[in-house]
């Protein structure tokens, strides 16, 4: 007796993928993993020990068009549900590579579809869907996380028909090689918050790229700073005049780092287990121990807890159903979940799981990263705990 895998995902007991997703864009996901298998995942090892992304990533990667895969309906290519799948098959090959394809797949397409005027998404979003256009979502600061929200401390000022950008950005993914950075800032005129399409070559950007990183190793993050940075009013995007404007964006993108969390669980029990079923202790394979095995029954448990999670979250919300509350618990409950279930990947490999050869220390590693990018779990609590009691608890 062995445990339902579908070709797309893997191990899906639950049957989730056919359950929720057509049979072309099973087809779809499949080729990813097979591609991800094939050309992506042989190049991660080196490129976390080197802290670097091959190009040969998104070179694969792109053909693909998994943002419009052929066969599939349009209306499901573009839904939450289809979306997750793809961030949960990514993820499972390794989160840097989920998170750079996301970069612009969520966050930069996110960012266009939601904040742009109908005449700006007609024009930009073919251009995204394809990477002929790429860009980064540019909204944390040095000084400013969490707090985000009333501490936004770039300034726009309104020069004519232009805006006069300054401030800094931190923790942009991607951005060294965009094409654009989609920039939020505060105008100096009423103190809202509006979105900029930024050259990532114009003059007065200057980008650091962040080093010494444990987590996220290949995923390329930036400081970006910006001194009195000339952008055309055209080239503002007419729908984000205020905080409310850019928490619609936020709010979708919750879901996909749930998905996200999910995957990277996902890799890690296929990683422990591959160890397990080869690795000999005492005169025989450790995969028949019980302890081991009961550390792998948890990973699954945990892996497919969140993947029911994500997929319910999804589908609450292609019915319509965005609520700040459901995606702050599945972000929070994930990545809680992801923590212990990278943990215990490593438990089962002994002193060979710190080691990049076995696939489970990124996940180990890269498990941090997602606890606390896209809502830390404190803030996210607390967003949980004030639709539970009615009282709100941010200081």
């Amino acid at each position: 007796m062995t445990l339902a895998r579908d070709d797309a995902i893997g191990l899906d007991p639950y049957g989730y993928a056919q359950t929720h997703l057509s049979e072309t864009a099973r087809a779809a996901l499949a080729g990813l993993a097979a591609t991800l298998e094939r050309e992506i995942a042989p190049l991660m090892r080196d490129a976390w020990e080197t802290a670097t992304m091959p190009a040969a990533v998104l070179e694969a990667l792109v053909p693909l068009d998994l943002m419009a895969p052929e066969g599939v309906p349009a209306e499901e290519a573009d839904s939450s549900m289809f979306s997750g799948f793809r961030n949960y098959v990514l993820a499972r090959a390794d989160v840097s590579v989920a998170t750079l394809y996301n970069a612009q797949s969520g966050l930069f397409r996110a960012a266009v579809r939601l904040g742009g005027s109908a005449t700006q998404v007609a024009e930009l979003d073919p251009l995204v869907r394809t990477f002929a256009l790429t860009g980064v979502f540019a909204l944390t600061e040095p000084d400013h996380g969490s707090d985000i929200a009333g501490g936004l401390a770039t300034t726009a000022r309104r020069d004519g028909d232009d805006w006069v950008l300054s401030g800094r950005k931190r923790w942009i993914g991607g951005a060294d090689t965009a094409d654009v950075l989609a920039v939020f800032a505060r105008a100096t005129a009423d103190g809202e918050i509006k979105l900029f399409l930024v050259d990532r070559v114009a003059t007065g950007i200057h980008l650091e790229t962040i080093t010494g990183k444990v987590s996220l190793r290949p995923m390329q993050n930036a400081v970006i700073t910006l001194e009195d940075v000339r952008v055309p009013e055209a080239r503002r995007l007419q729908n984000v005049d205020s905080w409310r404007d850019v928490s619609r964006i936020l709010r979708t993108m919750r879901s996909d780092v749930a998905w996200i969390a999910a995957g990277l669980q996902a890799g890690a029990l296929e990683a422990a287990v591959r160890y397990v079923r080869t690795r000999e202790q005492f005169g025989r394979p450790v995969g028949g121990f019980q302890l081991v095995q009961e550390k792998l029954a948890r990973m699954l448990g945990n892996a497919v807890a969140s993947l029911g999670m994500a997929v319910q979250l999804s589908q609450r919300q292609d019915a319509g159903d965005f609520s700040d509350t459901n995606s702050a618990l599945a972000k929070m409950t994930t990545a809680r979940l992801a923590r212990e279930t990278v943990a215990l990947g490593r438990e089962v490999l002994g002193g060979n799981g710190i080691l990049l050869e076995h696939d489970v220390a990124r996940f180990f590693a890269d498990a941090e990263a997602v606890y606390s990018y896209e809502g830390t779990h404190e803030i996210n609590s607390l967003i949980v705990g004030r639709a539970l009691t009615g009282v709100a608890a941010f200081v």
